[in-house]
């Protein structure tokens, strides 16, 4: 059985004491969906420095600056002179696995990526960035890139990791990527992070789990909260871990949230929302998908 921490959408929240949190969660696999803020490169450099197994995705705040014509007008430094996205990238290296993988081979698992930076929704855009950055230029291109990292993983068990989630889970706003802006309501996952999904299941790969962002989970206006985890007929694990702020202050004291997931050889054991006060070990878990006893090993 391997622990798996998996870090929401950060938005500038992350501070020395998240280490600390992690160090009591005990956790073999750190897993980033990315949106650490607008192009903060500061953020992305101290993630790169966790001491801990790693992947990361970069979400759409990642290339906030860069990739639409609005974001480039209110950019803040000069583009003529710096990139911070390929910034990002470069200070991340192989942890990114955005059209990529990760061999974890002590761990058993291969970390797929998703694309990066996805704003969701089923309308091709943005179509300039990703064939400068990434050299796609169409969801069919997309998804091949996706299916191709899928096939050549070494292990025989994928965690897919993106910063949204596919579409398939929903059209209630309260669904996993449910629209909760207007017009209310509708699918707002990624159609080729689920047509590579289809794929790898059609081909007999195993994916246990899937693990995304971008979607936060408290809803706007009076729509209450998000459901942030499913499984499928195949037993595949949806996992959504954005609890946005990810740090919120009790009584003067500071608690950071991660997701958690346990995931055993015949798939996902439990998967819960924690929050954990860094300077004690405390933890308070909610659960969305119980343990169980079923691959415990």
């Amino acid at each position: 059985m391997i622990r798996i921490a998996v870090v929401g959408d950060v938005h500038d929240q992350w501070h020395a004491g998240d280490a600390l949190a992690l160090e009591h969660l005990g956790v073999d696999l750190v897993l980033f969906v990315g949106d650490f803020g607008n192009e903060s490169l500061g953020v992305v450099q101290q993630v790169a420095a966790l001491a801990l197994p790693k992947a990361v995705v970069l979400g759409n705040h990642d290339a906030w600056y860069t990739a639409t014509d609005w974001g480039r007008r209110q950019c803040p430094y000069d583009r003529q002179t710096e990139d911070r996205f390929q910034a990002q990238l470069a200070v991340l290296a192989d942890l990114h696995v955005g059209y990529g993988g990760r061999e974890f081979p002590d761990l058993g698992v291969t970390v797929v990526g998703g694309r990066p930076c996805s704003w969701g929704g089923g309308e091709w855009k943005l179509g300039e960035f990703y064939q400068r950055y990434f050299g796609v230029g169409s969801w069919a291109e997309s998804q091949a890139r996706i299916t191709q990292a899928i096939r050549q993983s070494r292990s025989r068990r994928v965690i897919l990791l993106n910063h949204n989630g596919p579409t398939g889970l929903g059209e209630a706003p309260q669904a996993p990527c449910g629209r909760d802006w207007t017009p209310v309501g509708g699918d707002y996952g990624d159609p080729d992070l689920r047509g590579a999904i289809q794929e790898a299941q059609q081909a007999g790969i195993p994916i246990p789990l899937v693990v995304f962002g971008h979607m936060h989970r408290q809803l706007r206006g009076n729509l209450g909260q998000r459901q942030m985890c499913q499984r499928d007929e195949t037993g595949t694990v949806y996992f959504n871990a954005a609890v946005v702020p990810r740090i919120r202050t009790v009584g003067g004291e500071s608690w950071h949230h991660f997701g958690l997931v346990e995931l055993g050889a015949q798939g996902v054991l439990s998967v819960a929302q924690v929050w954990v006060h860094p300077a004690t070990g405390r933890v308070e878990p909610e659960w969305l998908l119980q343990p169980t006893m079923l691959g415990r090993n």
